[in-house]
């Protein structure tokens, strides 16, 4: 018997966890303002810099004690800039439940050659954050992008650690609360929750963070691309728009075009509400079938971001075969495009929930999923 496909597709077939979505009704136009063909050092561009770094600081509530610079390289510059300049100091511990925190522990005890303690966790889990000694300086990720994990709060970091807390919070920023007094060092890039574009990353420091940078010199050199200090100060020009290389001006109005988005449908609240919203509709579809389930294991640790899920049925050969049978169909039927799970993972779909992702868009592309997964087992049932 054919089996029928559904009636209603998503408007939007874009599920990408990064780059992800641009804002609803994007276009072109909307970056008419950008200053083109002018120096980032001119008024304009330091103008529209400055307006980035604030707007960012206004919509996530960060201190306005805490330093909020546009750096280099996305995400993973943001983060490599705050393990080179802080890390070193005293003891480090490693937190890894997914890929890039695992590329964070290669980088520290393989490249910098620390002797760190490392604690890992399966995919689907995140570490006992009871057993992390906090007097050490402790690197993590908050939400795991290629996992579908999140840290569920900042109650296991002590307010009087003595260690520095650098998190990487890429696929967290703008719809995961982040508890600042917990957390010395924040990242994430302009390409997940807001939809920005590409190469742009944000790194934000607490004043303890600011201090290790005034008070420590690494034993290694220092890339000037690194560099966060003149003279073992803070280069405060880095934290005011003044950035260590030539930013894209198109790519910064690109960025300020979502920030008024985001301010539009209710800044952090009003964000966090879109994706909690995007996630619960998946997570209530895989509630009521048997065949698919979310990898997180605890429901306090579900990301509302990057929802990664699995298929469970036990007709199903070759696990990893059939999940890419699904994500190629679903492309194929242009419904949903690049929701393969990410390579390292366990074989899975993976769907952006951010908030620039419509809900509506969710709630039509599950029954394709339904449909992707049924289609997928008639084959495989023929081909036996």
């Amino acid at each position: 018997m054919a089996i029928e496909a559904p009636a209603t597709r998503p408007a939007n077939p874009r599920f990408s966890s990064g780059p992800c979505a641009k804002i609803p009704s994007y276009t072109l136009d909307m970056l008419a303002d950008a200053p083109l063909g002018r120096s980032h050092r001119a008024a304009i561009g330091k103008e529209k810099l400055k307006a980035a770094i604030e707007e960012t600081r206004e919509i996530l509530g960060v201190p306005a004690d805490y330093k909020i610079g546009i750096v280099p390289a996305s995400d993973t510059g943001a983060v490599e800039m705050a393990m080179w300049s802080l890390l070193g100091a005293r003891k480090a511990t490693m937190l890894a439940w997914e890929s890039f925190g695992a590329g964070w522990v290669t980088d520290v005890v393989k490249q910098l050659k620390l002797d760190a303690e490392v604690k890992t966790a399966d995919y689907g889990q995140i570490v006992d954050l009871a057993t992390v000694d906090f007097n050490t300086d402790v690197v993590f990720t908050w939400n795991g992008t290629t996992s579908g994990v999140r840290v569920p709060n900042g109650d296991a970091i002590p307010a009087d650690r003595e260690g520095l807390t650098i998190c990487d919070a890429t696929s967290a920023a703008f719809a995961q609360d982040l508890p600042w007094d917990k957390l010395d060092v924040v990242t994430f890039s302009w390409q997940k929750v807001m939809g920005g574009e590409a190469a742009h990353g944000m790194l934000i420091l607490s004043p303890r963070a600011v201090a290790r940078l005034e008070s420590y010199t690494p034993a290694w050199p220092m890339p000037k691309i690194f560099r966060m200090t003149k003279g073992g100060k803070l280069n405060e020009g880095i934290f005011k728009g003044e950035t260590i290389n030539t930013p894209s001006m198109l790519a910064v109005e690109d960025y300020l075009v979502a920030l008024a988005w985001g301010r539009e449908v209710g800044g952090f609240a009003g964000l966090k509400a879109r994706a909690d919203a995007n996630a619960k509709t998946i997570w209530d579809f895989c509630e009521a079938r048997d065949w698919i389930a979310n990898l997180a294991e605890d429901e306090a640790t579900r990301s509302n971001t990057s929802v990664c899920l699995k298929f469970t049925d036990d007709r199903i050969k070759d696990g990893a075969a059939f999940a890419k049978a699904v994500a190629k169909r679903l492309e194929k039927e242009g419904v949903a495009l690049d929701v393969g799970a990410y390579r390292d993972a366990p074989a899975g779909l993976r769907i952006w929930c951010g908030a620039t992702v419509e809900q509506a868009d969710i709630a039509a592309l599950l029954p394709w999923i339904e449909y992707a997964f049924e289609a997928e087992i008639a084959a495989q049932t023929e081909a036996a």
